[in-house]
């Protein structure tokens, strides 16, 4: 039986419950449990709360996708030599591997020259899953675009050299660009991991010889399997081949090869446009070899529809109703993001339908029903602590009644540690909800 060898690139989402299936498939590939899982912290460790980060990664694991995971902490390259070698030694051990969010230039310094290239790419000839997401799905090409410089600082757009370790492993010669259809910029262009159209045609001029743009959509995975030498799409949205401006795009569902990602980038090369609502058939002869490619054949072209916007509502339903019977108001703000997202990449690319038209009453639904928990929890609290302050204040003065003093300022000291007041008058007590941020 062959090695499980999957390199799993996600355009964003990591951590959130569109891409829990995801990991989940990628786990269920790795065999019965025990699987050992970590999380590479280095993209995020220069961060004043890596510590929390860190944390939820591991309960997200734990809770949404039902797995156990570790981190394997090499946050600076001045770490001691023994958490640098405990850290090697968690990758190399580890069957499913992930690094995600943070800075790629900050990661790929830490990295350069030291241990952990060489160990993530051995799993990836060795055997594992290596999930390289947002900041770490950026340092996977043969360069990478320093985000943070680029967009937060305004440089100039200019390449990094990245670890390549797509080029080694799948002999795809590419820039790896999540987030590839940010829309977060709103009035301006934050596409392409948010330095827009203008910049990425700069970057694109001074790609090395051969080399396409791989971009993966937010809330996407492109899923390589490097036994098979199968590619699949999964999540909300796209993966994208460009070159020069033209672009093949492999919609969410897409079952095709590694083979065919290689055919579409020579296709673009060589001026043979595909149209962006199109994608590549999941028939592998018919990817083998494209337009434009040495062996002249064309490949077949199709539509690739996405998966039933009726499941992705349905998913993400289940997942809202969880997280209000959780309390967890964050949890169910993004998952209505998600579907949000879901429902607004349809309606751009055209789809008009009765099942999208019934989303966006579901989406409208929802955002009520979140509306009303916040109304409740806008409520004056003296109203949900009254009917059980009025009880006790009750027996207290049934205890006044009997001069049993002891249990009546047992009761008065008890709703003071809790912040209320018990005000005793003329005619019986009253009591005041004391602000506890308030100093004194």
């Amino acid at each position: 039986m062959s090695a499980t060898r999957v390199l799993a690139i996600m355009g964003s989402g990591e951590t959130t419950p569109t891409m829990s299936k995801v990991h989940r498939a990628l786990f269920e590939r790795l065999g019965p449990d025990p699987v050992p899982a970590v999380v590479v912290d280095t993209p995020y460790g220069f961060q004043e709360n890596a510590d929390d980060i860190g944390e939820r990664i591991v309960e997200y694991f734990r809770d949404a996708v039902g797995r156990p995971v570790g981190i394997a902490s090499y946050r600076s390259a001045q770490i001691d030599p023994i958490d640098a070698a405990t850290a090697v030694a968690r990758i190399r051990e580890a069957r499913y591997v992930m690094s995600g969010p943070g800075s790629p230039s900050y990661a790929l310094r830490q990295w350069a020259g030291g241990p952990i290239p060489g160990a993530l790419e051995e799993k990836l000839s060795r055997g594992g899953v290596l999930t390289m997401a947002s900041a770490g799905a950026l340092t996977l090409g043969v360069v990478t675009i320093p985000i943070y410089e680029i967009y937060k600082v305004g440089a100039e757009p200019t390449w990094l050299e990245g670890l390549d370790l797509l080029g080694r492993a799948t002999g795809l010669r590419a820039a790896v660009v999540p987030h590839y259809d940010n829309a977060e910029g709103g009035n301006h262009d934050t596409r392409f991991c948010y330095i827009g159209e203008r910049r990425l045609r700069v970057l694109e001029a001074s790609l090395p010889e051969g080399a396409f743009v791989l971009g993966v959509d937010s809330h996407t995975a492109l899923v390589l399997d490097l036994e098979s030498g199968g590619a699949s799409v999964a999540g909300l949205g796209s993966v994208t081949v460009r070159v020069d401006g033209r672009s093949v795009v492999f919609p969410t569902g897409t079952r095709t090869t590694i083979q065919a990602l290689d055919a579409a980038a020579r296709s673009a090369a060589a001026g043979h446009s595909v149209h962006p609502a199109a994608g590549w058939t999941g028939d592998p002869d018919a990817s083998a070899g494209a337009e434009g490619t040495p062996d002249g054949r064309a490949a077949r072209a199709g539509t690739v529809r996405a998966g039933p916007i009726g499941d992705a509502v349905a998913e993400h339903e289940g997942a809202f109703v969880a997280a209000l019977a959780a309390r967890d108001v964050r949890s169910a703000v993004a998952v209505l993001l998600e579907l949000d997202t879901a429902i607004g990449a349809r309606l751009r690319a055209g789809e008009q339908s009765p099942d999208l038209d019934a989303a966006g009453a579901t989406f409208r639904s929802l955002l009520v029903r979140l509306g009303e928990m916040a109304v409740g929890g806008a409520r004056d609290p003296r109203e949900a602590l009254d009917p059980f302050v009025g009880t006790l204040l009750e027996l207290r003065d049934r205890a006044r009644d009997a001069r049993d003093w002891a249990a009546a300022d047992l009761i008065r000291d008890r709703l003071a540690e809790a912040g209320i007041e018990v005000r005793d008058e003329t005619g019986g007590s009253s009591w005041l909800l004391r602000d506890r941020a308030a100093p004194g």
